[in-house]
Formats: structure tokens, sequence, C-alpha cells
């Protein structure tokens, strides 16, 4: 790639296979959110950034070649990109603990993740098939799998280097051009695996990369007439937003969005290895995570008993930046996280709710300047309850009692949400039947959220529109193509 930037800490906006300024010039400082200090500079995009990337996605895409090879190219290119992103693991992780905030050891299980992502899409990107179909009469039918053309990717803060390239590395192996918008809070590991892509044989132009503003830069991305599908990682309410716009243009869209994700702990539960899941489903990463195990359901019998444990244990936590030995929860993204995150913990207290553990800011001096929020339990908040429905995006777990199985599935599945759900028993029947009733794009039995590029992964209701990995994940990156032929009416013989 030309005119490539230092790893000094300064990052611009990759476009057409070049690392440059935004338009206007304009750049900002990126935040460690462990001391609120600035430790890069970004690029930041505008309106006509946004169309320049569309239209070298677009060029790239018609005149590169990449999308007419059979796939081997692609596929190729795909896994140099993951030895190459490999190599730097380390760096990569850093990168991601000092943007984000995430404990080093997290970040590691993210680049790691991201690796694994790219091996598995590239084994995919020679096997985008189509089938022949009989038909009547003297007629050979076919069919055949496209690439939409240029495909928009808008990625969130909490796993931004891993949700970014969830979308697209199936995009690109499918043989689209990629235009991904990073969030503004976390740019910075998009932009290092953009740097990344000439090496690995991705033509000038197939990945671009424009940070900015998302209502602005979002919105002129969808709107841009090049676009051909939109994916989004985010809040609701955005993804509304987004779908809205793109069902103006007939596009297609998928969107993983928001959870409030139940955990429902029956009375022949291992209560100490449902203790250690539920305590990482809900303080991993913060708290910060669509999926976050965030509603405990937990049988009236081993209530107490459950309760005491993940007392223990939330107050054990360690906590300080994420490049620390041993610290085993980070700070969350931001001071406006912050401050949203200790609002709802207000709320819940006010809404009748009892603190089990934590409930405010790390009282530490040395994590003053960061962004820390103690990991927090809240018991007996009220059905109606704002904490106990609302997406926190945080360490905030509200936990209520059941009487029997139906009372359980009941509780799980109130709420708009479905993304995630998990199910703690030594039951199989038990565990197997509550799975078929909850109402969740994904379940889990006696694990804590875990996923894999290999399984889908989306949600029902208002937590998302289709669903990313997965053996069939490239598909959506195409468009089917029917064709008929009539080979005319067959020779007599003389």
């Amino acid at each position: 790639m030309a005119a490539m930037a230092a790893a000094s800490g300064t990052y611009g906006l990759v476009i057409g296979g070049r690392e440059e300024p935004g338009n206007r010039g304009e750049t900002r400082g990126v935040l460690n959110p462990a001391t609120n200090v600035p430790f890069a500079q970004v690029a930041v995009a505008d309106a006509d950034d946004a169309r320049r990337a569309m239209e070298a996605a677009d060029a790239a895409f018609r005149q590169s070649g990449w999308a007419a090879d059979d796939g081997a190219r692609r596929a190729k290119a795909l896994l140099s990109l993951a030895r190459l992103l490999e190599e730097r693991e380390e760096a990569f992780a850093r990168l991601e603990t000092e943007n984000m905030g995430k404990t080093l050891r997290e970040a590691r299980v993210d680049i790691g993740f991201v690796v694994r992502t790219l091996e598995y899409i590239a084994g995919l990107a020679d096997k985008i098939q189509g089938e022949t179909i009989p038909v009547p009469g003297s007629r050979f039918d076919y069919t055949v799998r496209e690439p939409l053309g240029v495909t928009v990717h808008i990625a969130p803060w909490n796993y931004p280097l891993l949700l970014a390239m969830r979308s697209v590395a199936p995009a690109l192996a499918a043989g689209n051009a990629v235009v991904l918008k990073p969030a503004s809070l976390t740019p910075l590991t998009a932009i290092a695996i953009a740097r990344l892509a000439h090496d690995a044989g991705i033509p000038d132009g197939i990945l671009n990369v424009v940070n900015g503003p998302g209502g602005a830069i979002g919105e002129a991305l969808v709107r841009d007439p090049r676009c051909r599908s939109v994916s989004f990682t985010g809040s609701s309410e955005v993804g509304l937003r987004i779908a809205e716009i793109a069902a103006g243009r007939l596009l297609p869209v998928t969107l993983e969005l928001g959870g409030k994700s139940p955990v429902l702990v029956f009375p022949d539960a291992d209560l100490d290895r449902a203790t250690r899941g539920i305590a990482l489903g809900i303080f991993g990463n913060a708290g910060q995570m669509c999926w976050a195990a965030s509603r405990l359901a937990v049988h009236e019998s081993v209530r107490d008993a459950l309760f005491e444990r993940l007392r223990k244990i939330a107050e054990a936590t360690k906590l300080g930046p994420g490049t620390e030995d041993g610290v085993e929860m980070g700070p969350v993204v931001s001071r406006d996280q912050e401050a949203r995150i200790l609002e709802y913990i207000d709320a819940a207290r006010q809404e009748g709710g009892k603190v089990v553990a934590g409930g405010g800011r790390a009282s530490d001096p040395r994590l003053a300047a960061g962004n820390f929020v103690l990991p927090t339990v809240v018991a007996d908040l009220p059905a109606s309850s704002r904490a106990g429905r609302e997406e926190i995006f945080g360490p905030v777990l509200s936990a209520v009692s059941f009487t029997d199985t139906d009372d359980a599935v009941r509780i799980a599945n109130d709420t708009t949400y479905g993304l995630f759900a998990s199910v703690w028993t030594r039951d199989l029947a038990t565990a197997l039947t509550v799975a078929r009733r909850l109402e969740a794009g994904m379940v889990s039995v006696n694990e804590p959220p875990i996923t894999f590029p290999q399984t889908p992964f989306g949600g029902f209701k208002q937590s998302g529109l289709g669903f990313e990995q997965g053996l069939h994940v490239v598909e959506s990156y195409t468009r089917r193509k029917n064709v008929v032929v009539n080979l005319g009416a067959p020779k007599r013989r003389t």
C-alpha cells in the first residue's frame, strides 16, 4: 500500500489502497480509557471522503479482477492476511487494549478469533456454487451466485476488529469490494489491518476504511448509489435507522443489535461452575457485549448460595489498565459510557433493587483517571424496571429467582430482545426442553456466551436480522441468478 503512515500513532483513512488524511484535514485524539489520555491521532472523514471510498471500491470491483476469479485467489489472499495478522498478534492485541480498554488477555483471544475467522472463511471462497434444476422440455436450467458489488460494514467499539472482520471477511471471500466504517472511539485496528491488505494480495481499493461520526458517515455510505448491502452491529435504535434507509433502496441488510440475555440456573446445577460462567458472561469485556448474560434467574432453593458466590467473585475481581499483569477487568470505553452505566445503577436502587455487590465507580485512587465501574450485582428488580429490561452495556447483572421451569422460561422470554440465553443444569432433558422454548438465536448449556467462526451468530426479535458466521454466511454477500437455456428440438436421425 502506498503512502503508508508510520506506526507512530498517526492513522489515516484507507481509500483506494492509499492511507491519507481526510478531505478537511481534520484529526482527533484517540483516548486510552484507562487514563483518558490521547495516545494516537486519527483522520476524520466527511461525506466527500465517504463518497471517494465508495468510488474507489466500485472501480476496484469492476477493474481489479477480484470478483472474476474462481475464488482460489481470494482464498489465498485471505489466508495470507491471516498469517500477517498472526505474526503481529501481540501488537494488534496491545493496540486493541489501549484503544478500547479490555484486558490484554481478552484482546489476544479476540485477535486469535479474527485469525481463525479469516482461515475459516478463506476455505469457503472457492466453494460458492450454483445448482442445476430439472425443468420441462429440451432446456438446461442452472443458477450462479454472483458478488453483490460494494458492501458497507459499520462496526461497533466493543470488539473493534473481531466484529468488523466477522462481516468483512465473507464479503471479500464472495468477491465484493468493501468499505468499512469502524466506531469513532475505536478505529485503530481496522486501519491497521487495512495496511496489511496489499501485502496479503488484496487489490488496492477492495478494502477501504473511513473513520468519522457514525450518523454522518454511516448514512452517507448507506445512501450512496453504489452501496449494494449493509452489515451493521450496534444499538437497536441505530440499526432500525439503517434498516429504514436501506429499505428505501431495497438493500439487503444484516443487523446484529442489542440484547438483554437471560441466564437460567436450575436447582441441580453445579453452582461453582455456574458462578464462574455467569461472572464471565457479565464481567468479561467489562460487560460491554451485545450478548452479555445480564439477566440472572435462579431457582429459589439455591438463590442465596449463588448470590453469595457471585458477591465474592465480584468483590475479588481485580480492576486496572488492561495491559497490567493480573488485571481481570479493564475500564469501560469512555466517560460517557461510564456515566450511562452509573445512571442505570442509580435507577436500579430507586426502583427497589438490592445491590449485592459493587454499585458504583472504583474507589482506588490509582484508577481515578480512568473509566472504572465496579462489577455489580443487583437483586430483586421489579419486572418493569429500566435496569432490568434495557440494555446497560456494562458490568451490571440483575438477578431474580423463579419457582419452576415454566416460571423460568416466562422470565427469560419477557424481553423485546432475543440474542442469547444460557441454561445451567445437570439434567439433559431439562436442558434440551428449555433450550427449545427459549426465544433466542443462540443458547448455551452449562457454558457462558461462546461462539466459533463456524457457528451462526444472530438473534430473534429486536436483537437483529440475518446472521453472521457459519457455513452459509458467504452466500449472504452474493445474489442468485437463474439461467435457462432452450436447447431446441432434438434433431431427427436420418
